[in-house]
């Protein structure tokens, strides 16, 4: 399909919400000799209007790239990031440019018809999975879980797009924590833009119109999760704090202090730390061990958060806030009041 093609098809199409190519191409140069002699498979896109496709299909060669397989979720309810707008669930396997002008025509790809509605779990999609080496899309974030679960099970490498919160999930946070899953090497802050349709009511705040037209959408929180190694996570985090009781207070239900910001970490504190979430976008697994994590939720629970606590103590905090349970970290600030963190990354530094 020459770009043309794919221009008239985004042009004609535009019932899609779809990953800029920027963002793609931002992260995936991270990667690029894990790339070489290898089958990549999107299955959350379709190949008529994905920026995945259009990367990978005009980046093959350059990537040194085996084969590269596309996947489209037939129309149902519209999701974010998904791409499933499609008419009909479709396929393609592309091996590649064959006639020497470098461009991936139609006559060397072609669309196929799936049987199936596309779901990635289905039984035909789990068998072009198996085919796959690393997977690369932007999935469900209603199925982030069950996605991820999937390309585990079925020992897959992969850079996906999700939500930062999906760090703290029970089924995801594991992985982090035993160093079988990541953060991206690209998306550190901030808000990342999505096209969206013609038709789609720009409502939120950092809503717009491109220059070209086009209507997009700002989401917070994107990032991209991998479990392909990069050379920039293994950088150290600049430490330059020194801790002071009185700066960095002791929480109530855990043995551990209070950082409230991943810069603020203390250089020459050794012990347990409760860091936010988005310590993850600066861990080098090198420099610190990750203990557990403080959620207020069974998770947290789970990594011994509150267990110094008695019944009787936990309903006595929880009569001063109503917002604390078990698993929520707490301490006392300067003036006696009980405050309670946000979700918390339990971490330590390594000798």
């Amino acid at each position: 399909m020459a770009k043309r093609s794919i221009d008239r098809a985004k042009a004609a199409k535009k019932d899609e919400f779809y990953t800029q190519l920027e963002d793609i191409n931002n992260e995936l140069r991270h990667y690029r000799e894990h790339f070489r002699g290898k089958t990549v498979l999107c299955n959350c896109d379709d190949p008529r209007v994905s920026n995945f496709f259009t990367y990978f299909a005009y980046n093959f060669e350059f990537l040194g790239l085996k084969k590269l397989i596309t996947t489209c979720y037939k129309n149902q309810d519209m999701d974010l990031f998904s791409q499933n707008q499609s008419e009909q669930a479709v396929y393609l396997v592309y091996e590649g440019d064959k006639n020497g002008n470098s461009i991936p025509d139609a006559e060397e790809i072609g669309v196929k018809p799936l049987k199936g509605d596309g779901d990635f779990r289905s039984k035909e999609c789990i068998e072009l999975l198996k085919e796959a080496d690393i997977v690369v899309t932007n999935p469900p974030f209603s199925l982030f879980r069950e996605y991820i679960g999937q390309l585990m099970e079925y020992g897959k490498k992969f850079i996906v797009i999700g939500n930062v919160n999906a760090l703290s999930y029970k089924e995801i946070f594991p992985l982090v924590q035993s160093n079988k899953v990541w953060l991206g090497a690209s998306i550190h802050s901030g808000d990342r833009k999505f096209w969206v349709p013609a038709d789609y009511e720009l409502k939120a705040a950092g809503c717009g119109i491109d220059d070209n037209g086009m209507k997009f959408i700002r989401v917070k929180g994107v990032r991209w999760f991998t479990n392909l190694d990069y050379k920039e996570r293994h950088e150290n985090l600049i430490l330059y704090k020194s801790y002071t009781p009185e700066e960095y207070p002791r929480y109530i239900n855990y043995d551990a202090i209070e950082v409230s910001k991943t810069e603020l970490i203390p250089c020459d504190y050794d012990g347990v730390m409760g860091v936010p979430i988005t310590f993850m976008d600066k861990y080098n697994p090198d420099q610190f061990e990750i203990i557990g994590i403080g959620n207020g939720g069974e998770l947290g629970v789970e990594c011994g958060v509150s267990a110094n606590l008695t019944a009787e103590q936990c309903a006595a905090l929880f009569r001063e806030d109503k917002t604390f349970r078990k698993g929520k970290l707490c301490y006392r600030n300067d003036k006696g009041k009980l405050i309670g963190c946000y979700a918390r990354i339990l971490i330590r530094k390594r000798a």
